[in-house]
């Protein structure tokens, strides 16, 4: 496990990255054993603050207020959570550890050695939504059709196979596959993060530094440790273009003046469409409801919801949906 240290001097500082594979064990013993050797001054982890609290307090998804979290539009920041926790637990179970039991073990072992521990990556909800907002509509259909896919992936790991992802020349390959699917994704997942993370690490407190990473990040950490980043910008979310503020109103537009149109041509045929257009919508949206085992009145709600909602891009008839399932249960 040797091979996973990486020592670096740095304006008068010692700095020791060690790459971990985020669900094994072993990560989570050189971790310990590096830091209450080196007797660092500071320990960074690869966490931000949501995610230090969430590995803190690990059941905090459970007392999550459902409701609150539709209202206030972090639908997709609590999904991407769920679905990023749930692989590592998989993973995790099947090689008998504890997801993120490396992190744990380096704020622990911060704890017990006295050294500072520092925070070193960016917002999740950053990063995905820098991801979101700079993918095209292409690669967004892309991306959420492979999430599903691999969603239904049930294939185990073995202690070898996640042992490989620390090899070099492995986690080459699969950087490399990564980026000739998603380069976009690549680059803010991996490359804006390594950037980050070598800022971070160049700016704690002390002379020698311990940072835990994971096995993916440590290559790249290890060039951008010697450059220099503009972390502003790195930090920053990207403004919404102008014409995807216009195209959810558009489409719904096009829709209405189809459905005026064919009134002005013959009322008879108006009724029909707009019958049509209610009976599909509110069909399929109830459909989708049932086969989500929702309540009876969460099914009643997206049928008479759903043709107002696919109409008003302010209003989504999950939200409502949501809130009628998260008010009953």
């Amino acid at each position: 496990m040797e091979d996973n240290i990486v020592r670096l001097e740095y304006r008068g500082k010692e700095i020791i990255l060690v790459a971990t594979a985020h669900v094994l064990k072993q990560s989570a013993d050189l971790i310990r054993k590096v830091i209450h050797e080196e007797q660092p001054d500071s320990v960074c982890v690869e966490l931000d603050e949501g995610r230090y609290q969430s590995i803190q307090n690990p059941k905090a998804w459970e007392n999550t207020d459902i409701i609150q979290v539709i209202k206030s539009k972090k639908i997709g920041f609590l999904l991407a959570n769920l679905i990023l926790g749930s692989y590592q637990k998989r993973i995790a179970k099947g090689l008998d550890t504890v997801a993120g039991q490396e992190m744990l073990e380096g704020i622990n072992s911060a704890k017990e050695t006295g050294a500072q521990l520092v925070l070193a990556d960016r917002k999740i909800q950053t990063t995905f939504t820098r991801i979101w907002r700079k993918l095209n509509l292409w690669d967004k259909g892309k991306l959420l059709f492979d999430l599903l896919l691999s969603s239904d992936d049930e294939k185990d790991l073995s202690n070898e196979d996640i042992s490989n992802l620390l090899k070099t020349d492995v986690l080459a390959s699969v950087t490399e596959q990564v980026r000739g699917q998603f380069p976009k994704i690549a680059e803010i997942l991996i490359s804006e993060r390594d950037q980050y993370l070598a800022y971070k690490i160049k700016e704690a407190p002390g002379k020698k530094v311990v940072a835990v990473l994971g096995a993916a990040h440590v290559p790249g950490v290890r060039e951008e440790i010697f450059k220099t980043q503009d972390i502003v910008e790195l930090s920053a979310v990207p403004v919404k273009y102008p014409l995807s503020r216009v195209i959810p109103w558009a489409i719904p537009m096009i829709i209405i003046g189809l459905l005026i149109y064919s009134f002005i041509v013959n009322i008879a045929t108006g009724m029909r469409q707009l019958s049509s257009w209610a009976l599909w919508n509110g069909l399929l949206a109830a459909a989708f409801t049932a086969l989500s085992f929702g309540h009876p009145l969460s099914i009643l709600t997206s049928l008479v919801a759903a043709p107002f909602t696919s109409l008003n891009p302010l209003i989504a008839c999950g939200w409502l949906t949501g809130l009628v399932e998260a008010t009953i249960r």
